[in-house]
């Protein structure tokens, strides 16, 4: 007979089945988690195993600030501009679990040791030490009601911008007496503080590096175990040998990266306290020449301290810069443009004179081998003049240049279709209806004169080169009447300016360079004025590549600054490896033939001759030069004197290279604002300038050559004297 079950063993039974499900529910869960939880772990132990590693030491890899020499900077002859002068420094490195309290007593214990200048201190500074010396008085300078009151006032604020107001109220409540309090000792120790505090977590801040004593140096060393983060190292001064305002600047550690630059160095693993090169040569190759940091390895423990530093890169030296300016030719090159200045300052019409310009360079690759700008200042206290450098002028200010153009406006008529070869024009004065009479200064007669194009140069002739502009802007000359052009005229003739380096940018290696500016004028008379350089402004440098492009036989090279770039140099005398040289850069060919440009070179080498606008200036030179000459009467003064803003004046140019047959100099001259006569045209001065650059230059060479050749000579007796010496 079938057992009845009763009725509470059937809840008891479900109660067990309903258990059973729940305990395999769980079971299941707790698997299912499990799995995912190997999956993940799989996951990131074998796919992305190697990228949190990697990760991992990215983050323990430290750059630091072992303050490793900035590369030397040469003249292309081995001379030094720039070097590093070292000193000893003493420095702090703290690291992320180092307190305030530990700095505090670690600043004491170094103004026991060394002397700390304290001129640099802030009445921020002074607050914030007094803080800190004395918590207890600062907590109480803001009351409890104050701050409750505080809370209710900006009840959106968040607790952090609480804090920081209630901060600036201590620091406000700080009474001067309170101040005074801080004796001369404890000034000391917030100078040192201040300057542990200023730098991040493992990264070396200087404490001090000017006038540490021998003495100073000795006891820090000695006490280095008991002063964790402080070490004594060697620390550079940038020396600059030269004056030359192109080698531009560095900061110094106090004044670190500049604010305006501050994240683009920050990306770069710098430190706030980094040297950087802030103008000129210093900033355009502040990568080559900063040098690496050592890069360290921090280990740390469980507790996140640091317990073992490996390096993992040593620190290097930054790369050496030879340059392409020779400092004996540039230096003795700037001394006569500076007394000449001075001395044309002296004529009754060159008040407003106050700069000159003379560019040399190789006409066949770029270098540069002389910059020179001259600027005169009035000195405030003896009212005297006085030169200043200016060579960032060279590239960085823009003046009319007169009748130098007229060798582009020239090759410009041949590519444009509008001049053939030995072309005779009429040299004549030209008339324009409503508009004075332009003419050449060479015919102020008012003659007609038939001359061809190489005289044109060699003379001079605007009304030659009028006759161009005229074809140019698809006019017909009528005397007397209007002259309607095509404005694309300005164009056609700009653009082929551009193709020689007029009114563009060179390429130089060096920052702010400065295209010049194009008239705005589009009337007919101001495409006359453009073909004779008296409309836009160009640069002294864009002049020197104008020349060097017709030197050369048509192609345009960038100048530049830079030649070879080298390991640092072991002692500085002696060239480090060579890691590149730079190269010619050739912008581009303009579209003359070459028999074009040897028709411009015979009217350059016209110009110094007998009937040419310098007549004979190269007469008794052992070497062929061939230039032009230029003169503006269309300048307009804008140099320092702002209350002469406008005044006409007169510039003075000259371009040219040498020898004529193989040019291996080229050269530019710009002396803007010569005088305020505007019928002063006979002014010698650009012309005087360029014969004495030009013999400095070959005589310089000359003497290095015999230099070279005497020792030369003596290389068979000086090495049997060593050979003798050997056996002794």
């Amino acid at each position: 007979m079938r057992k009845q079950i009763s009725q509470a063993e059937k809840v008891r039974l479900r109660q067990r089945k309903h258990i059973a499900f729940r305990m395999n529910l769980l079971f299941f869960c707790i698997f299912f988690l499990f799995s995912l939880l190997i999956f993940r772990l799989g996951y990131l132990q074998i796919v992305k195993g190697k990228d949190y590693t990697l990760l991992l030491e990215m983050k323990e890899e430290i750059p630091v600030n072992t303050s490793v020499p900035r590369g030397r900077i040469y003249d292309r002859n081995g001379n030094v501009l720039v070097d590093n002068e070292p000193k000893n420094a003493i420095t702090y490195t703290k690291t992320t679990s180092t307190t305030s309290k530990e700095m505090l007593e670690i600043a004491r214990d170094l103004a026991q040791l060394i002397e700390q200048d304290t001129k640099r201190i802030t009445l921020g500074d002074k607050r914030d030490f007094w803080i800190l010396l004395n918590p207890k008085k600062a907590e109480k300078k803001v009351t409890a009601e104050e701050i409750e009151a505080l809370r209710k006032k900006h009840d959106t604020w968040t607790e952090k911008e609480i804090q920081k107001e209630i901060n600036q109220m201590t620091r406000d409540r700080i009474t001067d007496k309170e101040l005074d309090s801080l004796t001369k000792k404890d000034l000391e120790v917030l100078a040192i503080y201040r300057e542990m505090m200023s730098g991040y977590a493992y990264s070396p801040q200087i404490i001090k590096s000017d006038n540490v004593t021998e003495i100073e140096f000795a006891r820090v060393s000695e006490r280095l175990n008991d002063l964790p983060g402080v070490d004594t190292t060697t620390d550079w001064d940038r020396i600059k040998v030269s004056d030359n305002t192109l080698i531009g600047s560095t900061t110094t550690p106090l004044q670190g990266i500049p604010r305006t630059r501050l994240d683009y160095f920050l990306a770069r693993d710098y430190s706030r306290n980094d040297r950087v090169g802030i103008s000129y040569l210093e900033q355009s190759y502040e990568e080559l020449l900063r040098g690496q940091k050592t890069v360290v390895k921090n280990v740390k423990d469980r507790t996140g301290r640091v317990v073992e530093t490996v390096t993992v890169r040593e620190g290097e030296p930054g790369k050496d810069l030879v340059l392409t300016l020779d400092s004996e030719l540039h230096e003795t090159l700037e001394q006569i443009v500076s007394d000449k200045l001075l001395a044309w300052k002296q004529v009754r019409t060159s008040g407003l004179l106050d700069r000159a310009f003379l560019v040399m360079m190789n006409p066949n690759n770029g270098e540069v081998l002389a910059l020179i700008g001259k600027q005169l200042v009035q000195d405030k206290d003896t009212g005297k003049w006085i030169v200043q450098d200016y060579a960032f002028g060279t590239f960085t200010s823009a003046y009319e240049v007169g009748s130098t153009v007229k060798l582009a406006t020239v090759l410009t008529g041949y590519s444009e279709n509008v001049l053939s070869i030995g072309e005779v024009k009429i040299d004549e004065p030209i008339y324009i209806a409503g508009s004075s009479v332009k003419q050449s200064l060479f015919n102020r007669g008012g003659n007609r004169i038939a001359i061809n194009d190489i005289e044109a140069l060699g003379k001079s002739s605007n009304v030659y080169m009028f006759k161009i502009a005229i074809s140019l802007g698809d006019a017909v000359y009528r005397p007397n009447k209007p002259l309607p052009i095509n404005i694309e005229g300005f164009d056609r003739l700009r653009e082929s300016y551009a193709s020689f380096g007029l009114g563009v940018k060179t390429g130089i290696d060096l920052p702010g360079e400065y295209a010049g500016y194009p008239g705005t004028e589009t009337i007919s008379g101001k495409l006359l004025d453009l073909s004779i350089g008296q409309f836009d402004t160009y640069t002294p440098l864009q002049m020197a590549q104008y020349v060097s492009t017709v030197a050369n036989g048509g192609y345009r090279i960038a100048p530049r600054i830079v030649k070879e770039i080298r390991e640092p140099s072991p002692d500085g005398s002696v060239f480090g490896v060579l890691v590149q040289e730079t190269e010619a850069v050739v912008l581009n060919r303009v579209k003359n033939t070459d028999e074009e440009i040897e028709q411009v070179k015979k009217g350059m080498l016209y110009t110094y001759g007998p009937r040419g606008t310098a007549p004979n200036l190269f007469a008794n030179a052992e070497y062929t030069a061939a230039g032009k000459t230029g003169t503006a009467q269309s300048a307009y003064y804008d140099g320092t004197d702002r209350s002469k803003y406008g005044t006409k004046t007169v510039n003075l140019t000259h371009v040219g290279f040498a020898p004529f047959d193989t040019p291996e100099i080229a050269f530019s001259i710009v002396i803007p604002n010569v005088s305020t006569d505007r019928n002063d045209y006979t002014s010698k001065w650009s012309n005087d300038l360029a014969r004495e650059a030009l013999d400095i230059y070959f005589d310089l060479k000359k003497r290095r050559i015999q230099e070279e050749q005497s020792v030369t000579t003596d290389l068979p007796i000086r090495r049997k004297l060593e050979q003798e010496g050997n056996k002794n």
